[in-house]
């Protein structure tokens, strides 16, 4: 997989890219800024871009623009922000870029402690999914937008829904839930139902489904009036 990474300290963008090449990663190019990371991208045409929130000039939410303008230039390039803390107002913006089915990931700097869960997260976004860190799900849970629709889901479905948030593959979330993968991949063709996401590639409804979730306006089509369908 190839990546691009955006990271204005360079302690930790060197770090990052020993990390990921030692994962097996190709790190094609490494950003200081976001007007670099923007040409390196297109330079490179990188399966995963990665990018802090804050960088040069003023160190507000540079990064987070850039990976929109990124998302706007090749919608299948895979965006994974990372932040010191949780910024409620840039992830809805960044979920909301994802709502195409772009796959998307808003993860606290402090995950990357942990090598093998980072990598893990990296390569579930570069297949299509949603990685959002628990801190971040819980904030956005705090003050997001009511969905009616969610009152629907069954406890166990919410349940299955909130670690799907989290990023969870299927098995992971049947490890947690003591569950068979099989029981799980019912569950989730159960929330996309009830949810009113049509047929169509699992990690898009799956990224869909997350974002009605977390309280996010998906801007991809979606109807209340279909029949089950399985996963």
């Amino acid at each position: 997989m190839r990546v691009v990474i955006g990271e204005d300290q360079s302690l930790l963008r060197e770090g990052l890219v020993l990390l990921l090449r030692r994962a097996g990663f190709d790190v094609a190019g490494a950003a200081a800024n976001a007007d670099d990371l923007v040409r390196k991208t297109r330079a490179h045409k990188p399966d995963v871009v990665i990018t802090d929130i804050r960088m040069p000039p003023s160190h507000t939410d540079e990064g987070l623009q850039a990976s929109l303008a990124i998302r706007e230039m090749n919608p299948a390039i895979a965006i994974v922000v990372l932040s010191q803390h949780v910024q409620r107002s840039y992830a809805h913006e960044l979920l909301e870029s994802g709502s195409d089915g772009g796959a998307i990931g808003y993860l606290l700097k402090q995950r990357i402690a942990d090598a093998e869960t980072f990598c893990s997260d990296l390569r579930r976004v570069c297949a299509g999914g949603a990685v959002i860190d628990p801190e971040v799900v819980s904030a956005l849970l705090a003050r997001k937008r009511r969905d009616e629709r969610l009152d629907c889901l069954t406890a166990r479905q919410r349940e299955v829904l909130a670690l799907m948030a989290e990023g969870r593959s299927n098995a992971a979330i049947a490890e947690q839930l003591f569950l068979t993968e099989k029981a799980v991949s019912k569950h989730a063709a159960q929330i996309y139902e009830e949810l009113g996401l049509e047929p169509c590639i699992d990690d898009h409804r799956r990224v869909l489904a997350v974002m009605r979730y977390l309280g996010c306006s998906p801007k991809a089509r979606a109807t209340s009036d279909i029949s089950p369908v399985s996963v």
